[in-house]
């Protein structure tokens, strides 16, 4: 069960880089980030709502119960790890080529795996260490590629941000974990309050550093945007419905999850109409042949 909703989570987020892909081509990127994040937040402060007035049973899967205060204040900080990475992965999509973007994207079960030796002390085999090396091969691959763009990832400043949004996004994976199997915080109250902090964080950052330069960075309404954050909700349901199964493994969720790219990967083929799609196929190819290195490996 949990393997066919991780699939379906990675559909979700294959359509959700897209949506991204597609409204940012004409917009400054805090507010998407807002107006994409608010609208999932409604969605779930309905359903909090609901739990709390009594129409949606306790028993039910989407009841959403009290939390303590050092709850939280987890996911306050969760809200904040989920923020980083998607301020850093929206504004290299915005300047990056989507099947450039989607390729490093697809990395993240590496980065899961070294948090995993460095953080609980695990150690790699054979097939885990193929899985890396292969990676990194594919990766170099992948930088050489770009440079046919005039994309040089070693002084590129969006590649470096869309790493770096990869590389919290990862921890953001590690903690995932935390939440729900050692502190066991319901999914249900992870999805809520996480959001909801999203939007309280997001609000003085947009006033701060968008809003001052509106003019150079116009906001245009499209009808693509509420539907950003009703896909990655969706997204987020599954995910974390998979994570709750007592069979799940999270060492294969993430991998399984990455299997994201090859929609986003379709559209920017054959939507975008992108350079080089080939030779990125290739690589990317290699990428995803890493990661199930890792996967059968772990």
């Amino acid at each position: 069960m949990w393997v066919l909703l991780t699939l379906c989570s990675a559909f979700c987020l294959g359509i959700y880089d897209v949506l991204r892909k597609y409204v940012l081509r004409y917009n400054a990127v805090l507010p998407i980030l807002l107006c994409s994040t608010f609208t999932s937040s409604i969605f779930m402060v309905v359903i909090l709502i609901l739990s709390e007035v009594g129409i949606i049973p306790m028993d039910s899967y989407y009841f959403v119960p009290n939390i303590p205060f050092y709850m939280h204040a987890m996911l306050v900080l969760k809200a904040a790890i989920v923020l980083s990475s998607w301020i850093c992965v929206y504004y290299a999509l915005k300047n990056l080529p989507l099947s450039i973007v989607s390729p490093i994207r697809s990395t993240a079960p590496m980065w899961t795996l070294i948090g995993a030796l460095i953080i609980y002390s695990e150690r790699l085999n054979v097939w885990q260490w193929s899985g890396f090396f292969v990676i990194m091969i594919a990766f170099m691959l992948l930088a050489i590629t770009g440079k046919r763009e005039g994309i040089r990832f070693t002084s590129n400043m969006w590649v470096w941000l869309v790493l770096i949004g990869t590389l919290i996004g990862s921890a953001s994976a590690l903690f995932d974990k935390y939440l729900v199997r050692e502190i066991n915080i319901p999914r249900m109250a992870i999805l809520t309050y996480y959001s909801f902090y999203e939007v309280i964080l997001l609000i003085p950052l947009l006033l701060i550093i968008w809003f001052p330069n509106r003019k150079e960075n116009p906001w245009v309404w499209m009808w693509a945007t509420p539907f950003i954050g009703v896909v990655i909700l969706l997204a987020d349901f599954l995910y974390y419905g998979a994570i709750q199964c007592p069979d799940s493994l999270i060492s294969l969720i993430s991998p399984i999850r990455r299997s994201n790219v090859l929609v986003s990967f379709t559209f920017a083929a054959f939507l975008f109409r992108e350079k080089n799609i080939f030779r990125k196929a290739i690589c990317l190819a290699g990428i995803l042949v890493g990661v199930a290195l890792i996967a059968v490996g772990s």
